[in-house]
């Protein structure tokens, strides 16, 4: 058997470079294609630039071959832009052409080939899917109705870091409680629930669950059996474990959460006078045939992703260079006790009269950008690009971090200094209104989400500082700040062990 699949695989490869330098040929007469290194058949540049695709390595590559290059990863165009001007036409100008999004064989597995919101292509599905979450999850009603349990959530943990012990000496993970306070502020939103404990049972399992599916999709080490379909065979093992994983978390959103809150609904009018939370909203639209039980399971697979998991990396980057920074954490203290009076805990409203606060955050999404290459776009058909043709199916991918930590449009990009979004940048803004600084993208795959996390992160980083002193732990005069990147993530490598020592009021 297995001489048979390399004796298909050897036939396959031979007819697959036939093929691929026929198509080369014809193509270069048809496309004036971006530069970029020159690829070989079947395999195009990914024996020369690897899995690892990460927005390090993409800055490289266009300080090689320029604001706009062509990798032939495969069978796969991949189009890497990096700058403001063709920023600006993928995603505002050229929305429309260029506002699909690509496939891969993981992102397949995980949404149900595009039956969520974030993944599917552009079209009536995505119009559809938009209109539905935007209601119960992205407007200012739903910050107003939530910020009071966003602010509960922040005390739980100011409470809970006080009675251990140990912060306030060899330090804790605060991520880890910090979280819980993410999964609570979201699932509040979702389903009017919270868990009690790190410890609670179905919290235990959520976010394992949700854990290995973000390891299994961030992971660069399928590209080559997306890229190369010949090789997917190899690819079996991790395609059946995440199936698996697939499978067990829709099960669970299904049996904990969506059938209690059925239950929980039944006996009530479904007009939306009566809905109390999203997940409502979203069993409305089923009952009334606009989508179906598999759209709604991968709604709530979208916000246990998006919203979830990206925010938390967010505030563990911030609290991660305020301890790096102590000049800035002092700074960000004194602006809060001075605004607000000294113990004064920051609520919603307050997070718009911090200016340094607002800096704070701005520079954190800077610096750190949760999703440094933006989700990736495709446009469906053969489109113009900053002069040259981009084939259609091609994967664009938007390198936002290197937007924004260019020296050619930032002064000492590599400096953490929320001061220049108070000085010579006072007037960017995180909403895209800046085609250099695009944390959370613009236009019409921007992420609505930005109406959350900016008032969370500005929150959860408030109250922190107000009652503690955040410290690395004894023996260290800083924090690790090593990346690690994903397919489209770039999070901390080692969550960190802080120091909080809390303050007297």
């Amino acid at each position: 058997m297995d001489l048979l699949l390399l004796e298909k695989t050897l036939l396959g490869l031979f007819f697959s470079i036939i093929i691929a330098i026929t198509v080369s040929k014809l193509r270069g007469k048809r496309f004036k294609l971006p530069p970029g290194p020159i690829p070989v058949p079947v395999f195009g540049n990914w024996l020369q630039v690897g899995d690892d695709l990460n927005h390090r390595n993409l800055t490289d590559l266009a300080k090689k071959f320029g604001e706009v290059c062509l990798l032939r990863m495969g069978q796969r165009n991949l189009v890497v832009v990096s700058s403001p001007d063709l920023a600006k036409e993928v995603l505002h100008t050229q929305g429309v052409e260029f506002g699909s999004r690509t496939r891969n064989v993981v992102f397949d597995i995980f949404t149900g080939k595009g039956q969520d919101m974030v993944f599917t292509v552009y079209g009536e599905h995505w119009r559809k899917m938009r209109r539905i979450m935007t209601v119960p999850f992205f407007t200012n009603k739903v910050v107003q109705q939530y910020r009071f349990g966003w602010e509960d959530e922040a005390a739980r943990v100011v409470e809970d870091v006080k009675k251990m012990p140990e912060a306030s000496t060899s330090g804790i993970v605060l991520r880890k409680r910090l979280q819980l306070m993410m999964y609570n502020n979201m699932y509040r939103i979702m389903f009017d629930r919270r868990f009690e404990s790190e410890d609670d049972p179905l919290f235990v399992k959520l976010k394992a669950l949700n854990g290995e599916r973000s390891r299994l999709a961030q992971s660069f080490e399928y590209n080559y059996g997306d890229f190369i379909p010949i090789l997917r065979p190899f690819l079996r093992g991790y395609l059946k474990i995440c199936k698996e994983v697939k499978e067990r978390r829709l099960q669970l959103f299904k049996d904990y959460f969506l059938d209690e809150r059925k239950k929980l609904a039944s006996p009530k009018a479904t007009d939306n006078n009566g809905l109390k939370c999203a997940i409502d909203h979203i069993l409305d639209a089923q009952q009334k045939g606009e989508i179906n039980e598999d759209n709604v399971l991968y709604i709530v697979e979208n916000i246990n992703v998006a919203a979830i998991e990206t925010t938390l990396w967010s505030i563990e980057w911030g609290i991660a260079e305020l301890v790096n920074h102590p000049e800035i954490q002092k700074k960000l203290r004194n602006e809060l006790d001075s605004v607000l009076g000294h113990g004064v805990q920051i609520t919603e409203p307050d997070t718009y009269k911090l200016p340094y606060l607002q800096a704070v955050i701005k520079e954190t999404l800077r610096l750190r950008m949760a999703i440094p290459l933006l989700v990736p776009h495709m446009n469906l058909h053969d489109a113009k690009l900053g002069g040259f043709d981009i084939p259609a199916e091609s994967k664009i991918l938007v390198n936002a971090w290197w937007l924004a930590n260019n020296p050619a449009n930032w002064k000492n990009p590599e400096e953490f200094r929320p001061e220049r979004f108070l000085e010579e940048e006072s007037k960017v803004e995180a909403n895209g209104n800046d085609f250099r600084y695009l944390p959370f993208g613009v236009g019409r795959r921007s992420c609505p989400g930005i109406i959350l996390a900016l008032p969370i992160l500005g929150i959860t980083l408030g109250r922190l500082v107000q009652n503690f002193e955040l410290l690395p732990p004894p023996g260290q005069s800083k924090l690790d700040t090593t990346e690690k990147g994903g397919q489209f993530s770039l999070h901390i490598l080692k969550h960190s062990t802080i120091v909080a020592k809390p303050r007297s009021f």
